[in-house]
């Protein structure tokens, strides 16, 4: 079975083709464990555009101009992989979309043209939650995981724990209550008058600083739960920022950029961790932009390696959205009998779309 992906949530769009030994096989939730263990898709090829550079000017995505630009690049991104992947629409079994969470502009784009390759092609579609496909994007790599396994999901939208005991199989065991990580990265680096995206450019300047030189809290690390909450370090943050005067030196914003990234990985770390071990779990799965910070890697490997659980990541250039990784969960969900691909032409798309009720 050979399956069309198709991402455009917000400010990526993403295409990609993934092959399946088999059509799916019928069968429940408890075929999830199989269908991962053996006969995984394999990727055939993927492209992606980013659309930093055009947000950059503004700050952050604007969601009228991220729309218009997925209507651009769609078509020649879908070229450019079948090219690669030496393959052709025909051939194409059935084409995946995210249907959310999103910007609800952005993701009618996506949806549109697959609906409209649907019919077109008079093959199926399926639409897939953009959250799973970034859970699912570790069994792109390898080794791939296998189940059960905790899921750190950290994006800039959303910082999620949670347990996976198979495909469509999840519960969520605890979330960001205001800010994501990502979002605190964004918002400190934009203090900090760095471009955007905020996160990967806070972490080079971090590079030149001491991630002990400036007090920041750790919101909620000893809350006893799983739970999250970072809008109060941008507050220390912004504070400890204007403290330095009108005119911080290079040195201080390195420092500052550097306790904030250490203040965001130790909080990380440490209700990854605990999750772990109440869970009792020995593998880890982390996904989401986040996830390619340095600094995360680092700290969740040095601490797999004391503790004795195994930790797997999405390749590098697959952490952020990408077609890739909507085409693989599609895929892994036809495997495990938990998808009904159907004919319809019709779609609806869902901004807002808890994880833990696909």
């Amino acid at each position: 079975m050979l399956v069309l992906g198709i991402e455009t949530s917000c400010d990526e769009t993403g295409v990609a083709l993934v092959e399946t030994a088999t059509a799916g096989a019928a069968g429940t939730a408890d075929a999830a464990g199989e269908a991962a263990a053996s006969g995984l898709p394999r990727l055939l090829a993927h492209a992606l555009h980013s659309q930093a550079a055009m947000h950059e000017a503004y700050g952050g995505v604007v969601p009228e101009l991220a729309s218009r630009d997925h209507v651009r690049r769609i078509v020649p991104l879908l070229r450019e992989v079948l090219a690669q992947a030496g393959r052709t629409l025909a051939q194409v079994d059935l084409v995946a979309y995210t249907q959310g969470p999103g910007l609800a502009g952005a993701l009618l784009v996506g949806a549109g043209v697959a609906e409209a390759l649907g019919v077109a092609l008079q093959r199926p579609t399926l639409p897939v939650h953009h959250l799973e496909g970034h859970l699912l994007s570790p069994f792109l790599a390898e080794p791939p995981p296998r189940f059960p396994f905790l899921a750190l999901l950290v994006s800039g939208g959303h910082t999620q724990l949670m347990r996976v005991d198979g495909v469509g199989r999840y519960a969520l065991l605890g979330e960001t209550i205001d800010d994501a990580a990502g979002e605190a990265f964004d918002k400190s680096a934009k203090l900090l008058g760095l471009g955007y995206p905020g996160g990967p450019a806070l972490a080079r300047l971090a590079e030149a600083g001491r991630d002990d030189a400036v007090p920041l809290p750790r919101p909620l690390l000893h809350s006893g739960d799983l739970d999250f909450s970072f809008a109060g370090l941008k507050t220390a943050v912004m504070t400890r920022l204007r403290g330095f005067g009108p005119a911080p030196s290079e040195a201080q914003r390195a420092d500052l950029a550097a306790s904030a990234q250490a203040a965001i990985v130790d909080v990380l770390l440490a209700k990854t961790l605990r999750a772990l071990k109440e869970g009792g779990l020995s593998r880890l799965v982390v996904a989401g932009g986040v996830g390619a910070n340095r600094r995360l890697r680092q700290q969740l490997d040095a601490a797999a390696q004391r503790r004795g659980f195994a930790v797997h990541y999405p390749p590098l250039d697959l952490c952020t959205d990408n077609g890739a990784m909507i085409a693989m969960a599609a895929a892994m969900r036809v495997q495990a009998g938990l998808a009904q691909p159907q004919r319809s032409g019709s779609f609806e798309v869902r901004p807002r779309w808890p994880l833990d009720r696909v």
